[in-house]
Formats: structure tokens, sequence, C-alpha cells
């Protein structure tokens, strides 16, 4: 069941988002400002898509930097208002959103779910990449290791 799947997805960004904002924050004198912009903007992306599919205002920008100590409070509610969505939203329901740069789009709540997902990953391997530069052991994050 597709519910179960998205949940179990989000699920799992939602474990390591928690990690990763520990760790940031374990290593905040190392983590250079634009390390922490990538990740604010991990969260920042996913409450937009949350306000998009529940058709309110975001309360942040996509690329503003937030807070590292309240990384792990932002994410909860992230993860969340997905659950939410997920009881209760119509997966081939189409949403109507305006872009960041103004452009009105229409994607069903299905495709911005699992484009959330795919969106959240990739800025997770450049994470990866810029704390292996760093000399910070980055956070196995394969979504097998977590099933395992």
């Amino acid at each position: 069941m597709m519910k179960d799947f998205f949940k179990d997805i989000f699920d799992y960004h939602h474990q390591i988002n928690q990690k990763l904002a520990e760790q940031i924050v374990q290593h905040l004198d190392r983590i250079p400002e634009d390390s922490q912009k990538l990740f604010s903007h991990v969260l920042n992306a996913h409450h937009i898509w949350n306000s998009r599919i529940r058709m309110q205002q975001p309360s942040y920008k996509v690329w503003e930097i937030l807070p590292p100590e309240h990384y792990q409070k932002i994410d909860l509610q992230n993860y969340q208002d997905t659950l939410l969505i997920l009881e209760q939203a119509d997966f081939s329901s189409p949403v109507t959103y305006t872009s960041s740069q103004g452009q009105v789009f229409t994607n069903t709540v299905r495709d911005i779910l699992f484009h959330a997902n795919n969106h959240s990953t990739h800025h997770k391997a450049q994470l990866a990449s810029r704390f292996k530069a760093l000399d910070i052991t980055p956070l196995v994050t394969d979504y097998i290791f977590f099933r395992r």
C-alpha cells in the first residue's frame, strides 16, 4: 500500500535527519555555514512541500539558514505534518502551487511526496561528501541499512 510505503520512507528520513542534526551540532565548530545552509534547505524544503500540500503559507524560505539547535524540533514537526498528510490526503489529488521563482505548477500529492524524498536523499549525499572532506565520519544513510 502506498501510504505504508511513504510512511516507512519518511520515518527513515526523520531518523536520519535527527542523527544528522545531532552530528552537526556536535561538530558545529567545524561545520561551515554552507553545510548548515544545505541542511537547513533540506528541512525548509520538506516544510514547504508539506505546506503546499496542506494549502498553507510556509514559515520558512527555501534557503533560509535555521539555528542548528532547532534542527531536530523542525524535523520532528515536518515528520508529524507528513504523517497527517499520509493519513488524510488522496495521493492522486492535484496540488497547485507557486514555486519559489513565482511559477505556477500542478502535481499530485504522490509526486510531491516522492520528490520530497528524492530531494532529501540528494542533499544528504552532498552533506556526507562535505563531512568526509572535513574528516568528520559521515553517517551511514543507506536506506537498506535502516531496514536491517
